[in-house]
């Protein structure tokens, strides 16, 4: 988890208050923070993944100042229209298609506030952005942009100019190999054709996201006034929220927001938006899990301890907190107000001996079967696109869609090799081979109470210029012994295997699974350049035999 170093001194102006050093420890670790160490003038603290909005000594301590009854209830920041815009063009559809944008002014900025926006923009980066993959942010001296400014992509031998840092002009491939930002975050622009960029109306580029900046426009001083933010990605909402955190810590520090019109061809965005996320208040839900008796007074009262606003029953959640999706996560922040240390400890009226289950006992074995003969474990999320689950692997299987859905991963996976393929395709940048498996979860229609069956799989894949069929069916027969089972391989057919090079997995005369060496087609839409053998079986079949 990322840890922030916080100016003691500043912090408590922040915050109006100070504090005795042990109740300032005692606060920090009761707020859903870990506090590692306070010394001198020095604070450090770990904080969760799930609270960006405190990466910075402006929002942890509008969150501290909150929580100790300070300044509580939902804070108000004033957006004024900059009458400035940013043009974004068709060419970064297939890209970074999405930018949200802001300008702050008065900013007064010192030494100390620099590095707080370093700092934030560094934590925002490894964190909610992903190590930029999600999202990149780059923040620039207002003086030095003419509007409007244009987000585009062009071809890399076209894109030329002085990267941040650097000591000289530079061609796009040349920072992609030879710049550190460039070698760091190069991999993200892998088979690009076109690179995005920021472009002002004098064609001076700001940046080529998500790498690096521009020398001239890209740093900012003690002399700047005001900045201009823009913060670019894949999913327009998760971008604003990242906006909304940094304009926030800004204003915090005593700057003026003010917005930017996006125009994406006959639709425009305006940014930032920080009016309140509603949310109705279950009351009766989190009194019962929680044990407590909260009046709607009283909740209201807590809620605003944690910066939150409430009107007749409704939740108002700050636009810049991206955590709060569900009851429970308004429970936790009504807990943590509420005091953990203020919850009676009670022994549960049950009588029961845990005990591990048969088939997690049974994974277990597999995992270290399969580490044991080297192969690296990995844990992919559920959620994929339809194009990687189908598309990709050339075939046409049935899917589980998000009713729902908020982002582009709106698909239960029904397989877990298009996962493991997605890590490799992510991966080549590092060295081979890059053996991996996965144990988990895949889903499909059945006749159950969600219609939903889940069931766990392993997959495995091999990935090296000399790996072949044989390689995986040593490795099957390896574990297989391990298992005190033997598998027996059928000829079959799969489109996402080279025919002739794949067959069925058969244990106990079961059909369990299948294994080959993955189609060339299969290869060229993941863009992977190296051969690969998979399998994947269900394990609930084999554990059952």
């Amino acid at each position: 988890m990322p840890t922030i170093t916080l100016n003691k001194r500043v912090f408590e102006e922040l915050v109006g208050k100070k504090l005795p050093l042990e109740q300032l420890k005692d606060r920090i670790s009761m707020l859903g923070t870990d506090l590692e160490k306070i010394e001198g003038n020095e604070i450090v603290v770990e904080i969760f993944p799930n609270r960006p909005d405190m990466l910075s000594e402006s929002g942890f301590a509008r969150a501290f100042s909150s929580f100790i009854g300070v300044k509580t209830g939902l804070r108000q920041y004033e957006v004024k229209d900059s009458g400035q815009k940013v043009i974004i063009e068709p060419s970064v559809k297939d890209v970074r298609p999405y930018t949200a944008c802001a300008i702050v002014k008065n900013m007064n900025l010192d030494d100390e506030k620099i590095q707080e926006i370093i700092q934030i923009q560094e934590k925002l980066h490894l964190t909610y952005g992903r190590n930029r993959k999600k999202a990149a942010i780059g923040i620039y001296p207002l003086d030095k942009i003419s509007f409007p400014i244009s987000y585009r992509a062009e071809v890399s031998e076209q894109i030329r100019f002085w990267p941040l840092d650097s000591t000289e002009v530079m061609t796009a491939s040349k920072i992609l190999t030879e710049h550190k930002a460039g070698k760091e975050y190069g991999h993200l622009l892998t088979g690009q054709k076109k690179y995005p960029l920021f472009r002002d109306a004098l064609g001076e580029i700001l940046s080529m996201p998500p790498v690096i900046n521009s020398h001239f426009i890209g740093r900012v001083t003690p002399e700047t006034q005001a900045v201009f933010i823009e913060c670019s990605g894949f999913d327009f909402r998760v971008l604003s929220i990242c906006l909304n955190i940094i304009v926030t810590a800004l204003a915090d520090q005593g700057g003026k927001i003010l917005s930017v019109a996006l125009e994406y061809g006959k639709n425009t965005e305006v940014t930032p938006q920080l009016h309140p996320m509603k949310m109705k208040l279950d009351l009766a839900y989190i009194n019962a899990r929680l044990g407590l008796k909260l009046s709607e007074k009283e909740a209201a009262a807590l809620l605003a301890r944690m910066g939150y606003g409430y009107e007749h029953g409704t939740v108002l959640v700050p636009a810049y907190r991206a955590d709060i999706l569900h009851q429970v996560d308004l429970m936790e922040d009504l807990a943590i107000a509420y005091g953990y240390e203020n919850f009676e400890e009670e022994i549960p009226q049950v009588s029961t001996i845990g005990e591990e289950d048969n088939l997690e006992k049974f994974c277990r074995k597999v995992r270290e079967a399969l580490m044991g003969l080297g192969l690296l474990e990995v844990k992919n999320y559920h959620l994929l696109m339809e194009e990687q689950l189908n598309q990709n692997m050339n075939c046409s299987r049935p899917l589980i869609s998000l009713k729902n859905a908020v982002g582009e991963h709106n698909h239960l996976r029904n397989a877990l090799l298009p996962g493991l393929l997605k890590n490799l395709a992510e991966n080549q940048h590092h060295q081979y081979p890059q053996n991996l498996f996965e144990v988990g979860k895949i889903f499909q229609r059945g006749k159950t109470d969600t219609g939903v069956k889940e069931i766990t799989s392993l997959a495995m894949v091999l990935c090296h210029e000399k790996t072949d069929f044989t390689e995986m069916r040593q490795l099957l027969d390896a574990l297989m012994v391990s298992l005190g089972l033997k598998a027996v391989i059928k000829e079959s057919q799969h489109p996402s295997f080279i025919e002739g090079r794949l067959g069925t997995i058969l244990v106990n005369g079961t059909e369990i699974g299948v294994m080959g060496e993955i189609h060339p087609a299969v290869l060229v839409n993941w863009e992977l350049t190296v051969p690969v053998v998979a399998l994947e079986i269900d394990l609930e079949k084999i554990s059952a035999s």
